[in-house]
């Protein structure tokens, strides 16, 4: 006779199991797809000089291969979710590595540097796919300690894929070119296809917890973001001319009007507007913004200015840039439980962002000096490492106690994608940094770090201001 009720899951046979959750596989999937979006977007960074090179771009064009990257997360990462909640995770887990695949084979064999920015833009979108739906998959696959476990292991195989990623990205681009990159990420991409359409338990979200599929908003922050951001990168090269005043008011005019429709939907917007009447929350939302611009700009501008003013290698170059991500993963770990719970998120976030300031201020000091990279680079990243170890793991955790439980979800991805925006920004804002500099790098640089400095110390001051004094 056959059974009534289905057996339990460790019961089951194997051909029983597709509403079974396989928790080395789920691991193993969803680790290698969210490391995979962090691997291509550092390896880009030591890979830049070579694309741009390759391309016959300038300045402006180089910073669209990081911009076409970016530009999509900003306004999709939320929709990402949201799909996820409504068609199923895996399903859209699934959905996503195989748009991020297609973009990989796009990219490496690009004709045109116009088709490769498209790559580019489809590769984010994909990534925009995975990333809310991998940690959604792990905990619905996972419970107890087993989850934290779980989480703790995809979050620690993202930052070691980061701090490798450069290094790695750098061995191909001088040993075969970049175009290899985008190849060797590819047998990654299909494993974790595989196991997610063959192994992962697929899940969908409650009718009251699902995340709302807010088109309207979505198409309204990527047509605003775009226009803005070329009237930005566009500006430097080109001034005030008509085109670019045009595409700066319409940027204007899309993004009033997504604050519009966001208003308008309440609750059910992509970005409840709602969330920002709370002072901390807002006080938050602004220091994210700051501290990310500031951090986003180095992050692309230092490897380039090592390749292109002193003559290291794309290995080298990753290699040079290592101690930031190794400091800041293992550092981590330690700041985010005792040490907030004893001086306060407020307190945390301040010195934090003091010093990011201080890495900034020694980068602007010593970048122009006459010794080696022990004395004029390493102690910025040091200082940088150190500043955003003490903010990274308060930051998510003052988001969360803002916003309260049961808008938590949200909340930490609006503050994600803000973290997105605030780095889009500055990677546009370069070309005025830069302007004038084209024959001085270094001391573009420099000019960079002192903007860095000044956002960060922003950033510190925002914290000490806004963010409530109790402890997290």
């Amino acid at each position: 006779m056959a059974n009534a009720l289905p057996l339990p899951c460790h019961d089951a046979p194997r051909a029983d199991h597709a509403d079974c959750p396989n928790p080395r596989a789920t691991l193993t999937a969803t680790v290698i797809a969210s490391s995979l979006v962090f691997v291509l977007g550092s390896i880009v960074n030591v890979a830049l000089p070579q694309m741009q090179d390759g391309f016959d771009v300038n300045a402006a064009g180089a910073q669209w291969i990081v911009n076409a990257y970016l530009l999509p997360l900003g306004a999709f990462v939320l929709i990402g979710g949201a799909l996820g909640d409504h068609y199923g995770r895996r399903r859209v887990f699934v959905w996503g590595l195989a748009v991020f695949a297609a973009s990989c084979v796009v990219c490496a064999v690009a004709p045109t540097f116009e088709t490769f920015l498209a790559g580019r833009v489809l590769e984010r979108i994909g990534a925009a796919l995975i990333a809310p739906t991998s940690l959604a998959i792990l905990s619905d696959a996972f419970t107890g300690r087993a989850r934290g476990a779980a989480i703790g292991t995809w979050a620690g195989a993202g930052a070691a894929a980061g701090a490798v990623a450069p290094v790695a990205g750098g061995v191909i681009v001088d040993a075969v070119g970049w175009r290899w990159c985008f190849v060797a990420v590819l047998p990654l991409v299909v494993l974790a296809m595989w196991l997610g359409a063959t192994r992962l338990r697929e899940s969908v979200a409650k009718g009251s917890e699902r995340a709302p599929l807010d088109w309207a908003g979505a198409a309204l922050a990527a047509g605003g973001l775009l226009a803005a951001i070329w009237a930005l990168v566009a500006l430097p090269e080109r001034g005030a001319t008509p085109a670019t005043m045009l595409a700066a008011a319409t940027g204007t005019v899309l993004l009033a009007g997504f604050l519009v429709v966001e208003r308008a939907k309440h609750d059910h917007a992509m970005v409840p507007l709602t969330l920002f009447s709370d002072r901390g929350f807002t006080g938050l939302s602004l220091y994210t913004f700051f501290l990310y611009a500031a951090l986003g700009g180095l992050l692309l501008l230092l490897p380039y200015v090592l390749i292109r003013d002193l003559g290291y290698d794309a290995t080298a170059a990753g290699a040079a840039i290592l101690p930031f991500p190794l400091l800041l993963g293992v550092l981590s770990r330690w700041t985010g439980g005792a040490l907030t719970d004893r001086w306060g998120a407020r307190s945390m976030l301040t010195a934090g962002a003091g010093g990011v300031t201080l890495g900034f201020v020694l980068f602007a000091v010593l970048a122009g000096g006459d010794g080696g990279y022990a004395t004029t680079i390493l102690p910025g990243l040091v200082a940088l490492a150190l500043g955003m170890s003490l903010a990274v793991a308060p930051l998510t955790g003052a988001v969360l106690n803002a916003a309260g439980d049961d808008r938590a979800g949200v909340a930490s991805g609006v503050n994600n994608a803000i973290s997105r925006v605030g780095g889009l920004v500055a990677t546009a804002l370069l070309g005025l940094v830069m302007l004038g500099a084209a024959d001085d790098l270094i001391a573009g640089f420099a000019t960079a770090s002192w903007v860095g400095a000044a956002l960060a110390a922003l950033s510190a001051g925002i914290a000490w201001g806004m963010v409530e004094r109790a402890r997290a």
